[in-house]
């Protein structure tokens, strides 16, 4: 049994020094992404880990809390290096296009009145307590004021004061990024216009459910 116990000393010791071998290797890497040596050094700790669960297993029918399987050291290092460069850091790979996504969904009113006072309650909570915000006159301006409100996300329009239509969204491979300065405020379909030169990928088309379809499709289940 002392021979156990050495054994068992050896593989736990050997954890240790994996463990300060990884932090050593981490501190020296000051946060690169896929250092070498903090790859190699993962390895070791989570070789030396799962050996020493093994054996602890083994001798005492005991565990510890690492949840580790073995990993093959040179099957590890093929699969570092072929996402490393040379010198073992990740090779710049730069994709030549821009990729361009574009979305548009369309909305019914119900109740403008009922739009609108929503979004004179947002329009408040944007506005210092001091100013007075105005009243909101219109279904666009309604529109616009509970985007900005959102930080511009569509998911601000998820109200039911706003009944969802058909949308869609396309993903383009273009060649320059969007330049805001070459098109004036009041232009809204030249940003949104391809280029000669773009290339469409694919689009996605968006069909809403409305309450009574969501009722009658969670019926067929």
């Amino acid at each position: 049994m002392t021979d156990q116990y050495a054994e068992l000393e050896a593989a736990l010791d050997r954890v240790v020094e994996a463990a300060r071998a990884h932090l050593a290797a981490v501190k020296a890497a000051q946060g690169r992404v896929d250092d070498d040596d903090v790859w190699q050094a993962y390895v070791a700790l989570n070789n030396t880990s799962y050996a020493y669960d093994e054996q602890l297993l083994d001798a005492f029918g005991e565990v510890t809390p690492w949840d580790v399987e073995s990993i093959d050291p040179d099957e590890a290092d093929a699969r570092f290096g072929a996402s490393a460069g040379a010198d073992g850091h990740a090779s710049a790979d730069p994709y030549a296009q821009v990729i361009s996504v574009r979305q548009r969904r369309d909305y019914r009113v119900p109740s403008v009145a009922a739009l609108l006072r929503v979004a004179d309650a947002a329009r408040r909570n944007l506005v210092p307590e001091d100013e007075e915000p105005g009243a909101v006159e219109s279904v666009g301006e309604a529109v616009l004021e509970l985007l900005q409100a959102g930080d511009g996300s569509l998911s601000s329009l998820d109200v039911p004061e706003l009944e969802p239509l058909d949308g869609l969204l396309t993903v383009s491979e273009v060649k320059e990024p969007l330049d805001l300065e070459a098109f004036p405020d009041e232009d809204g379909a030249g940003p949104f216009t391809p280029g000669a030169d773009d290339q469409l990928v694919g689009r996605l088309d968006e069909h809403p459910f409305l309450p009574d379809e969501e009722d009658e499709h969670a019926g067929h289940h």
